[in-house]
């Protein structure tokens, strides 16, 4: 019986694989909080840019351009943060498929381990049975030579 599991490297490079994506979506969710930062920050700007109340026509289409641009920014802001939750389910569901491919793996690891042990156990069985015959065959064949220990 082959006692190496010859999918071990295979094993291992889904492990890999299954790290490489778990860093995927931990820069994925590092990517939203960023983008609700700046979320946060435009709304902030927005909210402190309160349209004037009196000065010249100019500066009051002014500020109110200047309002628009800050909602517009505000906008583009949160369009980030609903795009970085997309590629986030995007990443988890490749984390969830590389640690299925890795679980089927180690399920194979622990069956071929299983297996070696039960073989393993067959043997050992087997030697103590063949003992245990070869030792009573002896007993009886030196019974049989030696009268004296019969009686005895």
């Amino acid at each position: 019986m082959n006692r190496l599991f010859r999918l071990g490297p295979v094993l291992r490079a889904r492990k890999a694989q299954e790290d490489v994506a778990r860093g995927a979506v931990i820069q994925s969710r590092a990517e939203i909080r960023e983008a609700q930062a700046l979320v946060k920050r435009r709304q902030l700007d927005l909210v402190g840019s309160e349209a004037p109340n009196e000065g010249s026509a100019r500066a009051m289409v002014a500020a109110l351009v200047a309002r628009q641009s800050l909602a517009a920014g505000l906008f583009g802001a949160q369009r980030l943060v609903t795009d970085a939750e997309e590629v986030e389910r995007e990443k988890i569901s490749a984390l969830t498929d590389a640690a299925k491919r890795r679980r089927a793996v180690e399920l194979m690891a622990e069956r071929h381990a299983a297996t070696v042990k039960a073989h393993d156990l067959r043997v050992d069985q087997a030697n103590l049975d063949e003992l245990a015959i070869t030792s009573k065959a002896r007993n009886a064949a030196g019974n049989v030579a030696d009268p004296k220990r019969s009686e005895a």
